[in-house]
């Protein structure tokens, strides 16, 4: 049988650039699940209607670009290969999600987010350092990051219309992968982050979705 060749730094980093710009650029990633909004017909929304529905899918997409982002940092310094393979296989469904919340906007006639390079660049930095200091801290940045995205989730289920049938069972399948993400992390021994911290990152949090809602 033929070994498996270790990779060097220069390719974990080629292919952490491929990544790069198919999370950035929409172009290359497929989702391995067919989109829960697949086979359902299209809602009748007003024009202020659907402007709110596609910011609010703006910012599902650009959470689904810093998730990407958070697990590959934390993948490429992650110091155990079992915590290395557990980002890996989260950030696979995350890219259902990405491709998802894409497709959705295209529907709705409207686009991702202008700031998205930004916010990848911060949480592939965040993930990066969480990574480098340990899979527990890596692990319970994971779980506090999972905790405010289905925070959102809840939030943006309540406010959509009633007939957005098709959005609504995206983001229902969203809150239950992100709920089994963060719960998974915390029982591959991540830490349970101090509130305060959690306060801290809640206000990031909030400020992307003030800024991706818009722009």
């Amino acid at each position: 049988m033929q070994q498996q060749r270790r990779l060097s730094l220069l390719d974990k980093l080629i292919g952490e650039a491929d990544s790069v710009i198919k999370t950035i650029t929409s172009r290359g990633n497929h989702a391995s699940r067919p989109s829960p909004s697949q086979g359902h017909l299209e809602s009748e929304l007003s024009e202020p209607a659907r402007k709110h529905v596609a910011g609010l899918m703006r910012v599902n997409h650009t959470g689904e670009v810093c998730a990407q982002a958070l697990y590959q940092g934390q993948a490429l310094t992650a110091k155990l290969p079992s915590v290395r393979h557990e980002m890996q296989q989260a950030a696979q469904e995350e890219i259902d999600h990405l491709v998802w919340c894409e497709e959705r906007l295209r529907e709705l006639g409207s686009h991702s987010s202008y700031l998205n390079p930004a916010w990848y660049g911060m949480s592939f930095a965040l993930g990066a350092i969480a990574g480098a200091i340990g899979d527990k801290v890596s692990l319970g940045f994971v779980a506090a990051t999972e905790e405010q995205v289905c925070s959102h989730l809840r939030d943006h289920l309540k406010q959509l219309p009633d007939e957005d049938r098709k959005s609504s069972l995206i983001l229902q399948q969203m809150l239950e992968d992100e709920q089994r993400h963060g719960a998974n992390a915390l029982e591959a021994g991540g830490i349970d982050f101090p509130r305060p911290m959690k306060k801290a990152m809640s206000s990031l949090s909030q400020f992307m979705t003030r800024t991706s809602y818009r722009i």
